[in-house]
């Protein structure tokens, strides 16, 4: 099979089209697992013992179990108690919780790695637990973890297209189903990898750019 660009030519709108909706799942599901992930994290450092050992469990068995199987859950699973979901409410929910659990141990390297003494000195001038957190703590914990951060929003663009199982219309089932119609598929594959690879190392540059940058306004070079 010869490479054809006028056929290229013809799918390209489409594969644009499902680039911006993986880019858009990449987003949400990335927004999701940043924010659910930080409260995972401090959920662990309580004194509650019992919400403690509850989230860590919860964290453990989301990293020990495939993502495809949870967006399989949350779609399938959820309207035989009542909870029916799109499926792109679906796939964002399963990606969310998933990368929340992972992103959740690079919180907590980034929040164990502030000094005893910072949270002594927090203590000592009595500040409560959410000053401590927001003016003491985060803004600490957090450059360390930007790199950490980052990476794991690369490892959720390229999982992506395990939503394509949910019929959910990202960049992976739109050259299945282009390649499908037409019984071409060099094309839309070749665009899929090149897709990828492209966001993939722009990614890359932007976290590291963003890491250098952080770490400059914080007087931490």
């Amino acid at each position: 099979m010869q490479w054809d660009w006028q056929f290229t030519a013809e799918i390209l709108p489409r594969m644009l089209w499902a680039t911006l909706n993986t880019l858009m799942a990449a987003g949400i599901g990335y927004a999701i697992a940043a924010v659910l992930g930080l409260v995972f994290a401090i959920a662990q450092r309580t004194r509650f013992r019992v919400l403690t050992v509850t989230v860590r469990e919860v964290v453990e068995f989301l990293r020990s179990t495939p993502l495809v199987l949870q967006i399989f859950f949350v779609y399938y699973v959820g309207p035989e108690y009542g909870v029916s979901l799109s499926p792109w409410v679906a796939g964002m929910i399963a990606i969310g919780l998933h990368y929340a659990a992972y992103l959740s141990e690079v919180y907590r390297g980034g929040i164990e790695s502030v000094s005893k003494g910072q949270w002594e000195a927090c203590t000592a001038i009595n500040l409560t637990t959410v000053q401590t957190y927001r003016r003491i703590i985060l803004p600490q914990a957090l450059p360390p973890s930007v790199a950490g951060m980052g990476n794991y929003l690369i490892s959720i663009f390229k999982d992506t297209p395990m939503l394509s199982v949910i019929g959910v219309a990202e960049l992976m089932q739109a050259a299945n189903a282009i390649g499908g119609q037409n019984y071409r598929y060099l094309e839309p594959y070749t665009i899929v990898g090149l897709v990828f690879l492209i966001i993939s190392l722009f990614s890359a540059g932007l976290i590291r750019g963003f890491e250098s940058w952080v770490r400059r306004k914080l007087g931490m070079y």
